[in-house]
């Protein structure tokens, strides 16, 4: 499985249910890789989505404890809902390991860390303010195989890393 996420100095992801920032590239970055794969997220997730609804083009496994939580229009644009991580993995067991992707929030990437094997990262040269994190991932056995140069938007300076499973 892959993760993907924007964080910063702190491996911080978001404060007050919101991304840190908004940086239009990296939107464009998450589109192109996930775009025709599955997406794992949580409904507080799918909630900052436009309208709450699932992400065009991709297969949506929503976690959530509570159905009611998770808007009719969501089910009926084919939304996957499932209720804890061993229902998610029987659904994803038909899918290649590579074309999923753990998109957020914090619990849920917390909760499908030990399935990760790549992780695509945004590193924000900045510490935020900020009440959601993931784990550092050099703590957790992944190391940075990849790491493109460092980009500028208005005062923003960020790069993409990949991080690999030992």
């Amino acid at each position: 499985m892959n993760l993907i996420a924007a964080v910063d100095n702190n491996w911080a992801i978001g404060y007050k249910g919101n991304l840190l920032v908004r940086i239009s590239a990296d939107l464009k970055r998450f589109a192109k890789l996930t775009t025709g794969h599955v997406v794992v997220l949580g409904r507080k997730t799918l909630s900052t989505f436009p309208g709450g609804l699932p992400l065009k083009n991709r297969v949506n496994v929503i976690l959530t404890r509570n159905d009611d939580n998770v808007s009719e229009m969501a089910k009926e644009q084919g939304a996957i809902i499932v209720h804890g991580k061993e229902e998610a993995l029987e659904v994803l067991k038909q899918y290649n390991d590579d074309e999923i992707f753990i998109i957020g929030g914090e619990s849920i990437y917390k909760l499908f860390l030990d399935k990760v094997n790549k992780a695509y990262i945004t590193k924000i040269d900045y510490s935020y303010v900020a009440d959601a994190h993931i784990p550092d991932l050099e703590k957790e056995g992944f190391v940075l195989t990849e790491e493109e140069e460092e980009e500028t938007v208005f005062d923003i300076v960020y790069n993409y890393c990949t991080y690999e499973r030992k």
